[in-house]
């Protein structure tokens, strides 16, 4: 048992530094090829933080446990809105946005929640199902580029480095995917606990601590923006990317707790982000409600 938790948690560590080496070669290509931050951060950095999330389901594939695909992306979706907003809500002194989210961003968010459920419902993924998540992905990235009117800035001097740091990196988030997978098989064995529950707990709050660091980070220096975006953009890219991608590549296997439990409270939770955001504020208050549901969502699943 200790060592498939030492694994596991070695694992996990060197995929969020790998991980964060990504996102951050990236942004520095990006930004050197012109691109401006707004699109970068909505796509590079959305995607980039949902990167262990799908190492994680793709490795999950491979080792004949794809029940950890359907409840990583869920359960991170649901760390996502509850755990992180809740703390940049506490961190940040409450959310400000100076623009309106329910314009698009907020109804592509709500279209991606129940679109998962409702192509769940017969307990299967199809490989046109799988195609429309793609399709519905590209939608909201052409949204994303096109539907903004921010300038590029002058791009910098592209550096060598950044391009290997990112090869490298993608390639350790990968590896270290897989030995996370193996550790969560060994534990779930060895404690009687489903590989299910581990998803939707333990590698769903894993995976998200990316989005913790940036949202946290964005609310401490005032880019509240950036914070709800990430959350936003973070959620699209686990529906479609972490639930498609994997499903190429074998049969998922959805639990029944997943579709009578797990999704429902996902999309009852995005309903309440996106109430709270109606009035383009989140005071503390409402972040401390956020943490008291993740902590009865925690409960529940072990219960």
């Amino acid at each position: 048992m200790f060592y498939y938790i030492i694994i596991s948690i070695v694992s996990l560590a060197v995929l969020l530094y790998a991980s964060d080496k990504f996102i951050e070669s990236a942004e520095k290509i990006g930004l050197s090829l012109g691109i401006s931050p707004f699109i970068i951060g909505v796509t590079i950095v959305a995607f980039g933080t949902s990167l262990p999330e799908l190492a994680a389901s793709i490795a999950s594939v491979y080792s004949g446990t794809s029940e950890i695909v359907v409840g990583n992306a869920v359960g991170s979706n649901i760390t996502n809105i509850l755990l992180v907003l809740g703390l940049t809500c506490l961190v940040g002194r409450g959310i400000h946005l100076d623009f309106d989210i329910w314009d698009t961003d907020m109804p592509l968010l709500l279209g991606s929640a129940f679109l998962l459920y409702f192509t769940l419902m017969d307990g299967n993924l199809s490989l046109i199902e799988g195609v429309l998540y793609i399709l519905a992905l590209v939608v909201f990235l052409l949204n994303s580029v096109f539907g903004n009117d921010e300038e590029s800035e002058n791009g910098e001097k592209i550096n060598a480095l950044d391009f290997l740091f990112l090869i490298a990196g993608g390639i350790a988030v990968f590896v270290s995917a897989k030995y996370v997978i193996l550790g969560i098989e060994g534990v779930s064995k060895l404690a009687g606990i489903s590989p299910e529950v581990i998803s939707l707990t333990f590698v769903a709050l894993g995976t998200s601590l990316p989005e913790v660091v940036v949202s946290i980070s964005a609310a401490r220096k005032g880019k509240h923006a950036i914070a709800v975006g990430n959350v936003l953009g973070s959620n699209i890219f686990n529906t479609y990317a972490v639930m498609a991608i994997p499903s190429f590549l074998g049969e998922l296997v959805i639990p029944q707790g997943v579709l009578n439990f797990s999704i429902p409270f996902m999309i009852v939770m995005t309903l309440i982000f996106g109430a709270m955001t109606f009035s383009r504020k989140m005071g503390r208050w409402e972040g401390c409600l956020l943490l008291i549901f993740y902590i009865f969502y925690i409960a529940q699943q072990f219960s």
